[in-house]
């Protein structure tokens, strides 16, 4: 039998092993079982812990101190403290409790222990008790809690307030980034009906080079090559693809081909861009502000762009009418500009960017609109985040002109699906389709030689 001591300052049994007791009155240790009372207790303490040593920190001394002295400082108070209750905290207990105050103090609460475990993709926060969180392509609950909405809104505002944006009642949609370039989406009251929600994409410390890619079977060494050589030889390239398909990392891994002496300007609307080139220009949209003035869109920045003397440019995702200006950036004078975009198939890439061209305001034609996309985009990369959590190049298709008013296009690399393993992963093979790209004829002018025996009709091993 062990005694805590519950939040309502009076002490419980429990015991290991024991049945959940009986549900009991609002407020008493019989409404929750053990674990919960525990973890309620638990926060409880954590949280009675950081007032008091917030409340003994002088604001003087604290200006005079370095991090890592303020850091010692907070964890020499905490533990003392901790000693004081020891005959309710065991060894294990009492260090947990220090790394969540320090947490607390100096980070993100209990966001930090899931940022420190680097297999951990996605971080989804459905309210202050409901964390999920991805590994391998796996969605599972986090035992991870917040104390309350209140505590979750805290860590949230924090995060916002470092890059300069903000999150209330009047602005309570915001997207962000962490510090080390993760990507957050936070959703709060009254939009969000049951708690504040979150979503974090992260990202690893390292960028994922091509070989990465080619070890993960994300696509395979003649499919990197052609790539490879788009960049190289200054080809328009469009990433497409559904949320979380890895349209963001291919990116990254496909800037390494950039020539270090080209300078690139890469706009994003949070900057999560990591590419791996020595001259790279970055900017990222700002929100207006509580008065409505002072926003700076991603079509802003495009026209900006064009006055920095860039030789590619990068916008990060094009969601609406800053599609035309980019395509006008890749038809005069910028070649080997990238952008990704979302959509289920190359096909549907194409049409999504006829239709945010069109809400650019002007009334054109469409087939002035198909003109021009079929004019500038050469390449297609169609990602996909298949069952199970397999992330793959499905398709590279190569725009080749227009027949009337239909945009042509031609499937040159591709991913078939044959079905699923035992443990429900997608299973197929890659393939090259057997047709030689339009576009070879550039990669040779421009000293890429591709050899063509990669685009014979055959599958590809991995």
């Amino acid at each position: 039998m062990v005694w805590l001591k519950g939040p309502n300052g009076k002490q419980h049994a429990v015991v290991e092993d024991a049945p959940e007791p009986p549900p009991g009155p609002e407020g008493t240790p019989g409404a929750a079982g053990p674990d919960e009372v525990h973890d309620e207790w638990f926060l409880t303490l954590k949280r009675e812990l950081h007032q008091q040593i917030v409340a003994k920190l002088n604001p003087g001394v604290i200006r005079s101190m370095k991090e890592d002295e303020l850091r010692d400082e907070v964890r020499r108070q905490t533990e003392t403290l901790c000693q004081q209750r020891a005959e309710l905290l065991n060894a294990a207990e009492r260090e947990r409790l220090v790394m969540e105050v320090l947490d607390e103090t100096f980070g993100l609460g209990p966001l930090e222990q899931l940022l420190r475990d680097p297999d951990i993709s996605d971080i989804l926060i459905n309210g202050p008790k409901s964390i999920y969180i991805e590994k391998r392509g796996r969605l599972t609950k986090s035992p991870v809690v917040f104390a309350d909405d209140r505590h979750l809104l805290q860590v949230v505002q924090r995060i916002v307030g470092k890059v300069g944006r903000r999150i209330d009642e009047t602005s309570p949609l915001c997207d962000a980034r962490l510090t080390d370039g993760s990507r957050l989406n936070a959703v709060i009251h009254p939009i969000a009906l049951d708690g504040s929600l979150v979503s974090i994409r992260r990202f690893g410390a390292k960028p994922l080079l091509a070989e990465t890619l080619i070890a993960n079977k994300s696509l395979t060494k003649e499919m990197l090559q052609f790539l490879a050589a788009c960049v190289q030889a200054r080809v328009n390239v469009v990433i497409s693809g559904g949320t979380g398909s890895g349209k963001t990392t291919l990116l990254n891994a496909l800037s390494r081909f950039i020539p270090s002496d080209e300078r690139v300007v890469t706009i994003e609307d949070a900057a999560e861009l990591r590419l791996q080139q020595p001259h790279v220009v970055r900017m990222e949209t700002r929100p207006a502000n509580i008065e409505g003035h002072g926003e700076i869109t991603t079509r802003d920045l495009v026209k900006n762009a064009l006055r920095m003397r860039p030789e590619r440019i990068i916008v990060g995702e094009c969601r609406g009418a800053e599609a035309l200006d980019m395509l006008q950036a890749m038809n005069t004078g910028h070649d080997g500009s990238m952008t990704t975009i979302h959509a289920n198939t190359p096909r549907d890439a194409i049409s999504r960017m006829e239709m945010m061209v069109g809400m650019a305001g002007f009334d054109l034609p469409v087939w002035v609109i198909r003109k021009q996309v079929a004019s500038t985009i050469n390449i297609v990369v169609q990602a996909a985040r298949l069952i199970g959590g397999l992330r793959k190049i499905v398709k590279i298709s190569e725009i080749t002109g227009m027949e009337g008013d239909v945009i042509s296009m031609q499937d040159i690399f591709e991913f078939q699906q044959t079905g699923l393993d035992e443990n429900r992963v997608a299973q197929g093979h890659f393939q090259a389709n057997g047709i030689r790209p339009v576009c070879l004829a550039k990669l040779h002018a421009c000293g890429v030689p591709v050899p063509v025996e990669i685009f014979e009709r055959r599958m590809l091993k991995v």
